[in-house]
């Protein structure tokens, strides 16, 4: 298997950025979360680790963009804290209305 083969991802609502280059995770993102959406899964955690934040940030700009997503938000200390983000999708078959909700958890 060569480098620019693809790798096949579970889809099973979770996607653990840390075997990814960072170059590769806006599009590997709105893929999963595509692919996601088509299975009917709505409710996505994505890791992205904690580290400087880089990924965070650049992760939850993508996800402020993606009609599919209705509102995301920092995973609870159980689910990876604030090295991970929950995503809600819209249902493949709804409209796609809008920009999705950040939920301010900081506070």
């Amino acid at each position: 298997m060569s480098d620019s083969d693809p790798l096949a991802i579970p889809i099973t609502g979770t996607l653990d950025l840390h075997t990814f280059r960072p170059g590769d995770a806006k599009e590997l993102v709105a893929e999963y979360l595509a692919a996601c959406r088509e299975r009917g899964i709505l409710q996505v955690r994505i890791i992205h680790g904690k580290g400087t934040g880089t990924l965070l940030r650049t992760i939850r700009s993508l996800l402020s963009r993606l009609p599919e997503v209705t509102s995301f938000r920092t995973a609870g200390e159980d689910g990876g804290g604030w090295g991970a983000t929950i995503v809600t999708l819209r249902p493949a078959s709804a409209s796609s209305p809008g920009k999705p909700d950040e939920i301010d958890d900081e506070g």
